[in-house]
């Protein structure tokens, strides 16, 4: 088995970026998903509700971030140094963040016709993940919940086979883009992630602690943020158990603060 994949996302929601190696945080990939929009009560806003942020094209620059868009003027926005902080809400989890200058939320507003703001996530260790999955040390940025999403190659052909002969057969086949992984390993049968409870890619060491369920995020082409039907059709066919429907497995890593544990693409990948 081997690493196949690394993806990353700045800002929760918008565009990854493909990479041939990183560094593994205790709250996930450096430099992944500690940016992120939320209204003005604080609640996050993504793309399931504003599909045209799988559009906006996110490059980490030195001093923070630039911003692209179809259309639109880039802008260079700088991570927060003053110390403010704003109260946010990532679905049940309440912390706080530090708010962007206000020239991103206009951007960002103006993308979406309604008020929101930009925010940073200062200090990753400030969010824990779901306590039924984690240990009290586990922290996570602002992914949806875990630390790193897993996905593997073997499982996408599979369900693009079963996208292909069902009633949405014109949707296939689905990119693994769609699923927003931050890990894709090839080398396993189909679905034997469903299985796992720890893996190794290289040198670092992950837990995995819970399959993933999918929404209708999915169903978002990351090219042109057009909703089609699949994968959940097919997925609510063939992978529902538990009330809800599943692709991939996520994973927190074992490492400490400050080691600069590495992952690269062709890492040999062992599981357990």
């Amino acid at each position: 088995m081997r690493l196949t994949g690394i993806n990353r996302y700045p800002v929760k929601s918008c565009r990854g970026q493909s990479l041939t190696e990183a560094l593994v945080d205790p709250w996930g990939l450096r430099g992944d998903r500690r940016w992120m929009l939320v209204d003005d009560a604080g609640m996050v806003v993504t793309a399931r509700e504003n599909p045209q942020l799988v559009l906006v094209g996110v490059e980490p620059v030195e001093a923070g971030l630039r911003l692209t868009s179809p259309g639109r003027p880039e802008l260079e926005v700088n991570e927060p140094t003053g110390g403010e902080q704003s109260p946010v809400q990532v679905w049940k989890s309440a912390l706080t963040a530090a708010p962007a200058a206000a020239p991103a939320n206009a951007w960002f507003s103006d993308l979406l016709g309604f008020s929101v703001r930009l925010v940073y996530l200062d200090d990753p260790t400030r969010r824990p993940v779901n306590p039924l999955f984690g240990g009290p040390a586990d922290v996570v940025s602002f992914a949806d919940g875990y630390p790193l999403l897993l996905t593997t190659e073997e499982s996408l052909a599979t369900l693009n086979e079963l996208i292909a002969v069902g009633p949405r057969a014109e949707e296939a086949p689905l990119p693994m883009t769609r699923f927003r992984p931050n890990v894709v390993v090839s080398g396993a049968p189909a679905w034997a992630e469903d299985g796992w409870t720890s893996i190794t890619i290289g040198a670092v060491h992950f837990r995995a602690v819970k399959a993933c369920d999918r929404c209708v995020f999915t169903t978002i082409d990351p090219d042109t943020a057009i909703k089609g039907r699949e994968p959940l059709v097919t997925l609510a066919r063939h992978r529902h158990w538990d009330g809800k429907i599943w692709f991939g497995m996520n994973l927190i890593p074992d490492v400490a603060v400050g080691t600069d544990a590495r992952i690269a693409v062709g890492d040999a990948v062992s599981v357990s």
